[in-house]
């Protein structure tokens, strides 16, 4: 497996992710600048969290027209890996690439701290090695991660089996306690229909080592790599 994991001018989470797929798993990764138009030799991509352009106009808007994401969309839908954290969740959601948007967080704060999500869906290409309704710990850190749909493509995703995290308590109840941002349907991560395109809100490469305080995001990482028939 061959990973790319793309940089704009404002991402801070790039080397977190680079380190966790190239020193933690043993992935053979590249960086890629925002203003390549190749994306070459790659089975997967990853857009890692930050802030691109700086959240100008509104969280990820001027990074969906950076010149590589015109070949990421193409990748995508010729049925390509593509894995959002964070600020690339937002991208992909203003990309088209995924339903929905992330807004402000209900607080209007910015906020940074361990979660508990549940895997919602353990059938994909993301989940794989997780049990239906896993609990995992892992970081967030966001102002905007609400997640918002118009209610047609909520039901519809939700009726695809598209939800794939949501945040919940520690043992693992949904309820609004656990909704830590204001998101619909406590939901802290989706998958497109085709299920080769996944964004969440929480940080698993910041999750993927014990030393973090948490190994819980790597499991979400070797999904991926079960996928392409790597087992680590």
């Amino acid at each position: 497996m061959k990973a790319a994991v793309i940089v704009f001018p404002g991402s801070n989470c790039d080397h977190d992710m680079y380190h966790t797929l190239k020193h933690v798993l043993k992935v053979q990764t590249k960086f890629l600048w925002h203003k390549e138009t190749a994306l070459g030799d790659v089975d997967a991509v990853f857009l890692p969290g930050g802030f691109s352009f700086g959240d100008y106009l509104r969280t990820g808007a001027i990074a969906r027209f950076s010149p590589i994401l015109e070949e990421v969309i193409r990748f995508a839908k010729k049925g390509g890996l593509v894995f959002g954290v964070c600020n690339g969740f937002q991208v992909l959601c203003e990309a088209g690439l995924l339903p929905g948007v992330l807004r402000r967080n209900r607080q209007l704060d910015f906020i940074c701290r361990e979660v508990s999500i549940k895997a919602e869906n353990a059938q994909t290409r993301f989940t794989s090695a997780c049990h239906p309704g896993q609990v995992l710990k892992m970081p967030v850190a966001h102002g905007e991660g609400s997640y918002y749909a118009e209610a047609n493509d909520l039901q519809r995703i939700e009726d695809n089996g598209q939800v794939v995290f949501r945040y919940v308590t520690a043992n693992g109840r949904v309820d609004e306690a656990a909704n830590i941002n204001g998101s619909l349907n406590n939901i802290a991560g989706i998958c497109n229909a085709q299920g080769n395109i996944l964004g969440m809100m929480p940080h698993p490469e910041r999750a993927s080592e014990p030393l973090l305080g948490s190994a819980d995001g790597r499991v979400i990482f070797t999904s991926i790599l079960a996928s392409f028939r790597i087992v680590v």
